[in-house]
């Protein structure tokens, strides 16, 4: 039995065909296809391309599973980017989908933890048994375009949803410099408050780097020529933080602050949503970072820096910490709820 996912966000969208597999749990993937939504006028002429054009000789699918970038309220989506009405009824209806659900595009992966194969993840902390400790409480944080944050609670194969707005909660600075960077931003940005989504992500990675090199002693760094050409091109300005990186991994000093900091700020955050949710299932790191830099979440200065909530530090100790390294996340995880779904059909 055949069901569809699909992760929309703002300017590409994925969608998949997967099937059961009686000697597997996991959804098996048949079919899948990208396309970028700038190229298209509504998500019913994608759709329609997919299942008439692209899979025409694949069996239909049962249910589907939309996981949306934009805010949710009782089956229907707003997509600001793309000023985008979707309705989960009407896809239904016009779609013949038996079940069709939407939901944020973060929240969506707590669905999929439960099916996560072992290849599709990293443990950095396995934790330790601690008496009492629910074990179904799970935590999922992802820094990306944006910062997203959810919960769940996972018993088996029973999953409930706790979506959260955890990522626009407001930063917190932990030393001067971080102190000169908030109020730079708030300038920046003329803003009156910066939240961490501003900071720990990958935009605010490059607004780290905006910072570092406004700094008189950086006004001959080689990207001040490339932050003259962002100015007027959201599609480079995109591309800086992959640059960051590059620069940093070559040994430039100045990115090397620059992914300092942004750890710092990263590790930080994630202690504190530990010990908030006491998620004693799983702290699980994803989002489109996540993978890029595994070898920074394995390193000292990160296990410092999420350790370092004083008297409480020795909880942290007992959470397990996890790398979701597979970057299609979204779209299995989207999957495995539709498949969720065919029990409901």
């Amino acid at each position: 039995m055949n069901f569809l996912a699909c992760d929309l966000g703002g300017t590409k969208i994925l969608l998949g065909i997967f099937k059961t597999d009686i000697n597997d749990d996991s959804p098996r993937l048949i079919f899948k296809k990208k396309y970028l939504s700038s190229e298209w006028d509504s998500l019913e002429l994608i759709l329609e391309d997919f299942l008439e054009n692209q899979c025409k000789n694949i069996a239909h699918p049962y249910s589907a599973c939309f996981a949306v970038a934009g805010p949710l309220s009782n089956n229907n989506a707003k997509i600001v980017n793309l000023s985008w009405d979707i309705s989960g009824n009407e896809l239904q209806n016009k779609f013949n989908f038996k079940n069709c659900e939407l939901i944020n595009d973060f929240a969506v992966q707590i669905y999929g933890i439960p099916y996560l194969k072992k290849n599709q993840y990293f443990t950095i902390q396995n934790g330790s048994n601690t008496k009492g400790a629910n074990e179904d409480l799970h935590a999922i944080v992802g820094a990306g375009t944006g910062l997203g944050i959810a919960r769940g609670i996972i018993s088996g194969k029973k999953v409930r949803v706790l979506a959260s707005e955890g990522g626009h909660v407001e930063y917190s600075p932990k030393s001067k410099l971080e102190w000169e960077l908030k109020i730079w931003l708030k300038n920046h940005l003329k803003v009156e408050r910066i939240s961490c989504e501003r900071i720990i992500s990958g935009t605010g990675l490059s607004r780290i780097a905006e910072w570092i090199l406004s700094k008189p002693d950086a006004q001959n760094h080689p990207l001040q020529k490339y932050l003259e050409e962002i100015k007027n091109s959201d599609a480079l300005r995109k591309e800086l933080p992959e640059k960051i990186c590059t620069l940093s991994n070559k040994g430039d000093q100045l990115m090397i602050e620059v992914e300092r900091i942004w750890l710092g700020a990263y590790a930080s955050l994630l202690g504190d949503v530990a010990l908030q949710e006491l998620c004693f299932g799983g702290l699980w790191i994803s989002g489109g970072t996540a993978p890029k830099h595994l070898k920074n979440f394995k390193s000292d200065l990160f296990m410092k820096q999420f350790f370092d909530k004083g008297r409480l530090k020795d909880i942290l100790k007992t959470i397990p910490i996890k790398i979701i390294l597979d970057e299609e996340f979204g779209l299995f995880s989207a999957a495995c709820r539709a498949k969720m779904l065919l029990k409901t059909s």
